[in-house]
């Protein structure tokens, strides 16, 4: 008779053993950090929640965080995120699906022509790929195309040289260009240009486009920087709205379920690749809710904490040493997403 195969495992195996009969803060072993030196240069991107992560990995240690396009000095502090600076290792706004950022990378590196799509608002053009980012629009189109091309330039940087890079899956839901295929992160007409200018379809990616997405990054990325980690990680934020013919609250799972297995499936398939379970820790159900704030959807402070509490765990306190207090780590919680642009494009009074 074979023994029992479930006999010698360890407690985090068992869910009465890790979940139900601990307090939900004292949970331990939720993921297995990559190996790292201490000296690593680490890089974030991806949806709204990723620039918590980035903010932390700064705020925790300045030599180890990449920023390829610090804010100029004219510039007050308290405009950074409002102009997309400090917020990721470099200034392309929110990278919310796997197609966005494949398209990113290889424009980057001359594999994609590079992208001139530019929008209209009240007399003022913007970069229909990273709207957000420039609120104000510029004169000409022509400031438009240059700005693209020497962000373009810093992402290359960014890629070539980086060591760790951190990249938190958001969406599903997309809106592509019939002109190109081009990826937009929010429909034209939230925040700046109109279906007429910009004629788009609406696309939900499924798994095995999320999933050769990602396959067809991460040997671009290989290719110029082989030693590179990448550490994935889903979104814990539900969607603001679906563009689908669902009920929002499906079509979340459904976008979310997506994206963890896409990001299994990766992290099973490569070494140099981890996933950061910031999705399971907020939505567990032992949880109950507590990291949410009464709209059920932004994750608050304390929640923002815990996750991060988990993420600077194993190899990450050598590259992060530094420990922050609790109002420290939160004195600049706020985001900056294209998503919340939707409700307010309806409803004015929305913040």
């Amino acid at each position: 008779m074979s023994e029992n195969p479930y006999k010698h495992l360890p407690d985090k195996a068992f869910w009465k053993r890790a979940v139900s009969s601990r307090h939900y803060e004292e949970m331990t072993e939720l993921w297995n950090p990559p190996k790292l030196t201490g000296n690593e240069k680490f890089a974030t991107a991806g949806s709204c929640f990723a620039q918590h992560i980035g903010r932390h990995v700064s705020a925790r240690g300045k030599n180890n965080y990449m920023d390829l396009e610090p804010a100029p000095p004219t510039l007050t502090e308290r405009d950074y995120a409002k102009f997309g600076f400090g917020i990721y290792s470099c200034r392309y706004g929110n990278i919310y699906t796997s197609k966005q950022l494949l398209q990113l990378t290889e424009e980057a590196f001359g594999h994609r022509q590079i992208s001139e799509h530019i929008w209209t608002k009240g007399g003022r053009y913007y970069d229909a790929i990273r709207p957000s980012v420039d609120p104000i629009g510029q004169e000409t189109p022509e400031l438009v195309r240059l700005l693209r091309l020497q962000h373009l330039e810093n992402v290359r940087k960014m890629f070539l040289t980086l060591d760790v890079f951190v990249f938190t899956l958001g969406l599903t839901e997309t809106w592509i260009s019939r002109a190109d295929g081009t990826a937009f992160p929010t429909a034209p007409g939230v925040i700046a240009g109109s279906l007429e200018e910009a004629p788009v379809d609406f696309v939900n990616l499924d798994i095995d486009e999320v999933r050769d997405n990602l396959n067809d990054f991460w040997s671009l990325l290989k290719s110029v920087n082989p030693e590179a980690k990448m550490i994935l990680t889903v979104s814990p934020v539900p969607l603001i709205a679906t563009a689908s013919d669902e009920h929002v609250l499906p079509a979340t799972t459904y976008s979310k379920s997506v994206l963890r297995v896409a990001a299994h499936e990766m992290a099973s398939t490569f070494s140099d690749i981890s996933y950061f379970p910031s999705y399971e820790i907020i939505n567990s159900p032992q949880g109950r809710g507590y990291y949410f704030d009464p709209d059920l959807r932004s994750v608050n402070d304390q929640g923002v904490e815990y996750v991060m509490s988990h993420f600077f765990s194993g190899d990450m306190r050598r590259a992060f040493p530094a420990q922050l207090t609790f109002a420290d780590e939160n004195s600049d919680s706020d985001v900056v997403c294209d998503e919340e642009a939707i409700e307010s494009s309806i409803n004015p009074r929305v913040s």
